[in-house]
């Protein structure tokens, strides 16, 4: 089989994947709130499953923090008291994360004069992958290069994360096409960023593909979470 097919096999089993992943690159997830997107990533980062323990705690950080105006803002973020955080979400890395992410975002938008989200936006454009370490959020405790993408991706750059599922399924993919899978991390992004185009579909509709057919409970992830997936 040629790799347009086979991979349009398993992108038929997610079609709406599209909407999702267009709305993450307008930068428009959780409602449009950055704050929101920085404290998911920085959830996601310790690698606990992303439907069943990070969004019920972003969600509830969303209920208690956000909607009553405790925190607005990146600043907010950045200010926000430890314990007051820590009732939510008990990891203190995971908030070190967010609130060192929200301070250098908080800088973007006082020299360039931007909000919340053109401040993620302008950050993500900037960044780079190759030498993503030595980017000022790259250097953040916690931000390996998963988090570091994952930002990237919510600002609006059509990349993918190299995490574990997303190269178990394309490494799939890969071996029924006669294909090598790349050794690196950085190879296997660019490898991605490349076979898109290719297969007429943009890199992070493929990532999130991987993400989605996983089953749960006898069910694709697609299935499981169609209320849920349109929120966020």
């Amino acid at each position: 089989m040629k790799l347009k097919e086979i991979v349009d096999s398993y992108m038929q089993k997610v079609p709406e994947v599209k909407d999702y992943c267009g709305r993450c690159l307008r930068t428009e997830r959780w409602y449009s709130n950055v704050v929101l997107m920085v404290v998911d990533a920085a959830f996601t980062s310790i690698g606990l499953n992303y439907f069943t323990a990070v969004v019920p705690k972003v969600e509830k950080f969303r209920k208690e923090f956000v909607e009553p105006g405790k925190i607005r803002t990146l600043e907010d973020l950045d200010a926000a008291n430890n314990n007051e955080l820590e009732s939510i979400w008990k990891n203190k890395r995971s908030w070190q994360m967010a609130k060192s992410v929200a301070s250098h975002l908080a800088k973007i938008k006082r020299e360039k004069e931007l909000d919340d989200r053109q401040a993620l936006i302008y950050w993500a454009k900037q960044a780079r992958l190759q030498g993503w370490e030595q980017d000022p959020i790259g250097r953040i405790k916690g931000v390996g290069i998963n988090s570091f993408q994952y930002l990237r991706m919510m600002g609006g750059i059509d990349t993918v994360m190299p995490d574990k599922i997303v190269k178990r399924v394309i490494a799939e993919i890969l071996i029924k096409a006669n294909m090598e899978m790349p050794s690196t991390d950085i190879e296997f992004v660019r490898l991605m960023e490349r076979m898109a185009p290719e297969v007429d579909y943009k890199a992070i509709e493929l990532c999130w593909m991987t993400w989605l057919i996983q089953s749960e409970a006898g069910m694709s992830r697609m299935e499981k979470y169609s209320r849920l997936l349109p929120r966020i």
